[in-house]
């Protein structure tokens, strides 16, 4: 087996720093997003809109399950063990099912949120949407 040169595994290391640490800032600026989102709305006494709030933290935490995955990837890749290769499995399908279903779930929600313009309400048969300042 060939042997990695030190160089590189430095460099793997800080790639996947900056991945791990790229997927963690896109959750936190996708929260406080999406915080002011609904903060704003509710201190003008206004409609707010939480099926186009969820609809953006979706998108958000997509991109980061993206990044910590490459993370993995890379990780396993540089030093293939059959125990690290499990776990990749293990976390690599939790992480695509997740993305998955949050995909799935903005595919559902944009017909809605584009109908309904940004500043118009969602019918009120929607249970997950809240409108306070009527």
């Amino acid at each position: 087996m060939i042997e990695t040169p030190p160089i590189l595994l430095t460099f793997y290391g800080v790639v996947r720093n900056v991945l791990e640490s790229l997927g963690a800032l896109s959750i936190v600026v996708g929260a406080v997003l999406t915080l002011a989102r609904l903060i704003r709305p509710m201190l003008a006494g206004t409609h707010v809109n939480v099926r186009e709030s969820r609809f953006q933290l979706s998108r958000y935490l997509t991109l980061a399950l993206e990044f910590q995955l490459s993370s993995d990837v890379l990780g396993t890749a540089i030093a293939p063990t059959w125990t690290a290769i499990g776990k990749l499995a293990a976390i690599g399908t939790i992480r695509t099912a997740l993305n998955y279903v949050l995909t799935r779930e903005m595919q559902g929600d944009r017909p809605l949120i584009e109908s309904s313009g940004p500043d118009v309400p969602i019918a009120p048969e929607h249970p997950d949407v809240t409108s306070w300042g009527e």
